[in-house]
Order: structure tokens, then C-alpha cells, then sequence
């Protein structure tokens, strides 16, 4: 019954129920019960993503450049928007974890949660083919595609106001989450941007790197840089 519950979250229903069990199965699970982990499925659902993706934008923005349709990938695929689409399905609830994973509250974590997006994935594709991941990843990343295209061609302030204030030789520059509010499918972060253990500004935006680089920026702007 659990398992229906988890695949009416998702929208799909497996043929093969084996092949999802296997999905949600963390190593520490695997490791104290002698069975196969979903390591060799999250290998594979990293490949299918990264060719979704890159398909779909080639075939739908056709005024990228390479160089760009590769950022806007790098943006979506990254363990922080597979972290989000776990905790929009609440895999943590249908996760298989060991004890010593448990304990440590594995079921919170995002590197844990992102990898088991990428094993569902492979084993929606073997369990029916492309057409039915491709369905899913889209679904769950087309507006983070169509945010990340939209900002490709913005600015990279961290770098900017790196260069600037290495200039005259090597700072240490350290950017720190201050805050975070919001319900989980819906965050804000604050970052704080200091120099040399001097605090330069602060930013913030709907993910860490957003609110990041909105302090690199107000730093640069506040303190004539």
C-alpha cells in the first residue's frame, strides 16, 4: 500500500513493483539486509536526465548557444533541484534506509533524497521506456528550465566582485547563509557576502545561489566596488 501511495505522488504506475522498491533502497539499507542497492539505477538516471534535458533544450530553445544550453543544464541538474522535487513527492517517507543512516537522519538529507530522484528515473525508463521519464522529469523541471534560460545571460556577480577585490592581491572571500524561511516547496534564503571577516552585504532569492549572488551584486553596488 505504501508503494501505491508514493506512485500516485509521482504520477506513474510500475509494472515491474520490484524495480521501484529497488529505487528507493539506500546503501546502508542494502548493506544490512543483503540486497541491491539503487547505486547502479542512480547511475543511470544521472545519464537519462542530463539527455532529457539536454534534448529538450535543443529542441525548444533554439536561440541558445551551446555554452549556454550547457549552464542552463548544469542549473537544473544539480543535486538542489532534485533535492526539491523529493520533497514535492515526499520520498523521504517511502525511503529504505539502514539504521546507522536513520540515526543520522538520512531521510533529510538532500544528497540522499537527489539520488533517489535519479534511480526512480532509471527505473521508470526500464520499467517503460523513455517516454514515460522524459514525461517526469519535465513535469518536475520545466520551470526551473524556463527560469534558468531566462537568466543564462545574466551577470555572474560572484565572479565579478572576486576579480575586483583580488585586484591588489589575495582576499578571503566567504558567503554564508543567514536565514531561510518559507514552507519547504517554497524557500527564501538570505546570504551575508564578507571579505577579509569584513561583512559586505547581504541578498536574497528562492535558492542559495540566487540569494548569493544578489549579495556579490548589492556588495559590489553599497560599496562603490
Amino acid at each position: 500500500m505504501e508503494l501505491e501511495i508514493f506512485e500516485k505522488n509521482i504520477g506513474y504506475t510500475f509494472i515491474n513493483k520490484d524495480l521501484l522498491k529497488n529505487a528507493l533502497t539506500h546503501t546502508s539499507y542494502a548493506y544490512e539486509h543483503g540486497v541491491n542497492s539503487n547505486e547502479k539505477l542512480e547511475f543511470l538516471g544521472d545519464a537519462i536526465l542530463e539527455f532529457i534535458t539536454s534534448e529538450y533544450l535543443y529542441e525548444n530553445y533554439k536561440d541558445l548557444k551551446e555554452g549556454e544550453m550547457t549552464k542552463v543544464r548544469a542549473t537544473v541538474v544539480c543535486e538542489e533541484s532534485l533535492y526539491k522535487i523529493a520533497q514535492q513527492h515526499n520520498f523521504s517517507d517511502f525511503l529504505y534506509l539502514g539504521k546507522s543512516e536513520t540515526f543520522n537522519k538520512g531521510k533529510k538529507s538532500p544528497a540522499i533524497l537527489a539520488d533517489s530522484v535519479e534511480a526512480v528515473i532509471a527505473a521508470i525508463f526500464l520499467d517503460s521506456g523513455i517516454e514515460n521519464a522524459k514525461k517526469f522529469v519535465l513535469e518536475n523541471l520545466i520551470d526551473s528550465i524556463q527560469v534558468a534560460s531566462k537568466n543564462v545571460g545574466i551577470k555572474d556577480y560572484k565572479t565579478v566582485l572576486q576579480e575586483k577585490l583580488q585586484t591588489n592581491g589575495d582576499v578571503h572571500i566567504e558567503y554564508d547563509i543567514i536565514k531561510e524561511f518559507g514552507p519547504d516547496h517554497d524557500k527564501s534564503f538570505i546570504a551575508q557576502v564578507s571579505c577579509n571577516n569584513k561583512i559586505l552585504a547581504t541578498g536574497s532569492g528562492k535558492s542559495k545561489k540566487s540569494a548569493e549572488m544578489e549579495a556579490a551584486k548589492n556588495a559590489m553596488e553599497i560599496n562603490n566596488i
